[in-house]
């Protein structure tokens, strides 16, 4: 007989209490049973549990509960970040053989009452709180507001050896005492108890306790958060209850995400987990990155890294348009460039006065009339200016003085090979990484506006499904033109299929900015990871979080957090799988392990 066939045979037939399935019987028969292949290998049946396997197994029902259950009473068991199996056997009562056992009982409780009374003796709070309940139960089931019912309700621990599970039944023990709900084990009924607790629908121990509809109600076990859908990526694990919390961001109302964590806590490990998943599902990524940590997952997946710096031979000249859809106005095109241009120069020149701007708005119209690009006319196919251009056109102004003199170390001074350049990348692939790390930190912001303008422009004149990842997006909070900018991504990027991942660790000057709370708005999934005590009471007033997620924050490992969508959130662990880990891991002994063992095969190579 299978091992299976025996857990789910019925009590009362008759069979040994261990019949393990036999090599030479599967031999003869000649095949291999699914029953065969998921059954343990061994049983054996004690009085306190029941040896599975190289597993232990112990059950324990409820034989009491108190006059009232609050709702959610269940939830820390369910909760429990242990394995059990959990059984609720509901057998509905005739309401007319209910009230003819309430008609004996309220009888009996009256005569105490009575008998009490004539002997003289202090009331009863016990019996008048008693004789109160029957009767208001009674008047409900006779006017059909509640039902009764049988309930039993059987618990299942499992474990690798008896004290662990004898530690686990204490746990248990003490979250049900302390509910006043109390709990016996399955004593010399273990094996009953273990098919009861199995998903067969058979109710072995027929432990029960009578409850209305208001207090079963109370036990309703799926109460925990499943943040899920059913398509997209695995973001990670619930630590709640273990479920999957899986997501497609392009399938909710905006595709933006913010990730807020200290350094070290998993931050960009999470961002490229989902990258690579991402990619998988045919998502097109494009990541700004700071410190040259997606270099390694771009060269695994066939993606391309540009390095941008003063000495690099890649270069972007800001004042690129992007071709004219039919459904665009060619003054409109030109006008938004403009502005960004505008912003660009802003953060260049240290600043501007209101005439200063007036000024520097004129010139690069003129600049662009120069190479005959006007709103008036398709400009697709013309050739952009460069900054030098933009220069000579500024020098020839009156009053431009201060402005060409800023200006010139950016087009004759140490600066000059990063931006008066004409742009020779091309970004028509998959995955593409814009390194900005060996960039002078004085540099950095306007590298990334520069990086993130270009790409936007790509965006509008090519329209599939992208997210374009923002790591340290602090740089860019630094002022309101480049914070702006970053606005205007989140809010104008779902009309043309795009994501934007903000990702900071510097979460006060992320929220303190004017458009700080404004792209946190305009995003739809918020992950927050390990935070410093600095921060954590501005994030708890910000998300409204309670004292317990509080301090899970604080004590968060390495890729543990909370995970936002919409108005519900759970407590998440990020989990990869080997092969994921070695593509996309940050750690430093990692990476040299990896390191040394390419040179290893490479000299092998060689000899």
């Amino acid at each position: 007989m299978a091992l299976l066939d025996f857990l789910s045979r019925n009590k009362n037939e008759e069979a040994p209490a261990f019949a393990p399935v036999l090599p030479k019987d599967i031999y003869q028969r000649g095949s291999l049973d699914l029953v065969d292949t998921i059954a343990p290998t061994a049983l054996k049946i004690g009085p306190r549990e029941i040896e599975l396997g190289e597993k232990f197994v112990r059950t324990f029902y409820t034989i009491s509960y108190p006059r009232y259950l609050t709702d959610g009473w269940f939830a820390p068991v369910i909760n429990l970040d242990e394995v059990l199996d959990a059984s609720i056997f509901i057998h509905p009562v005739e309401t007319e053989q209910a009230l003819r056992a309430f008609q004996k009982k309220v009888a009996e409780v009256q005569s105490q009452i009575a008998e009490r009374e004539s002997k003289g003796l202090v009331r009863d709070p016990l019996l008048d709180t008693a004789y109160q309940d029957l009767e208001k139960l009674r008047d409900d089931l006779q006017q059909a507001q509640e039902k009764l019912f049988d309930v039993g309700l059987y618990l299942a621990l499992y474990g690798d050896s008896k004290e662990e599970i004898d530690k686990l039944e204490g746990d248990i023990r003490g979250i049900l005492d302390a509910k006043l709900v109390y709990t016996k084990p399955a004593l010399f009924q273990q094996e009953q108890g273990f098919r009861s607790c199995l998903p067969l629908g058979t109710d072995e121990l027929v432990v029960t306790s009578k409850l209305n509809s208001s207090p079963l109600s109370s036990i309703f076990p799926f109460i925990s958060f499943d943040l899920t859908s059913d398509r997209g990526i695995l973001y990670g694990i619930n630590r709640h209850n273990s479920s999957l919390i899986l997501f497609d961001r392009f399938s909710l109302e905006n595709y933006n995400s913010v990730v807020f964590a200290k350094s070290g806590s998993g931050k960009s490990y999470a961002t490229k987990l989902e990258i690579l998943r991402s990619l998988m599902f045919g998502t097109d990524v494009i990541v700004i990155d700071p410190e040259r940590e997606y270099e390694q997952l771009a060269e695994a997946t066939g993606g391309r890294s540009f390095h941008i710096s003063l000495s690099s031979e890649h270069h972007i000249n800001p004042f690129d348009l992007p071709p004219v859809q039919d459904d665009e106005d060619p003054k409109d095109i030109l006008r938004s460039n403009i502005i960004n241009l505008v912003g660009l120069f802003r953060i260049m020149l240290g600043g501007l006065s209101p005439e200063e701007d007036a000024i520097v708005d004129r010139a690069i119209s003129e600049t662009y009339a120069l190479k005959d690009i006007t709103g008036d006319a398709d400009f697709t196919s013309a050739e952009p200016p460069l900054l030098s251009d933009f220069e000579q056109v500024l020098s020839g102004m009156e009053g431009t003085q201060s402005l060409v003199q800023r200006l010139s170390k950016y087009t004759q001074g140490t600066w000059a090979g990063f931006l008066n350049q004409a742009t020779n990348i091309d970004i028509n692939q998959q995955f593409i990484v814009f390194s900005v790390r060996d960039m002078e930190d004085e540099l950095k912001q306007i590298a990334m506006y520069i990086v993130t303008h270009y790409i936007w422009n790509a965006v509008r004149h090519n329209l599939k499904k992208r997210l374009l990842v923002i790591d340290e997006a602090w740089w860019m909070m630094k002022s309101d033109d480049t914070a702006s900018f970053l606005y205007s991504l989140a809010k104008r990027g779902r009309k043309y299929y795009l994501g934007v991942a903000t990702i900071t660790q510097d979460v006060e000057d992320f929220l303190k900015s004017p458009y700080g709370r404004p792209i946190l708005n305009n995003s739809s999934l918020q992950l927050l990871m390990k935070q410093s005590p600095t921060t954590i009471d501005l994030l708890q007033q910000t998300f409204s979080l309670t004292d317990e997620e509080k301090y899970l924050l604080l004590e968060a490992g390495v890729g543990e957090g909370l995970f936002f969508a919409g108005m519900k959130h759970v407590a998440i662990k990020v989990v990869a799988s080997y092969t994921e880990d070695q593509i996309i891991t940050s750690d430093p002994s990692q990476l040299l392990a990896i390191k040394q063992e390419k040179d290893r095969h490479a000299s092998a190579g060689t000899q």
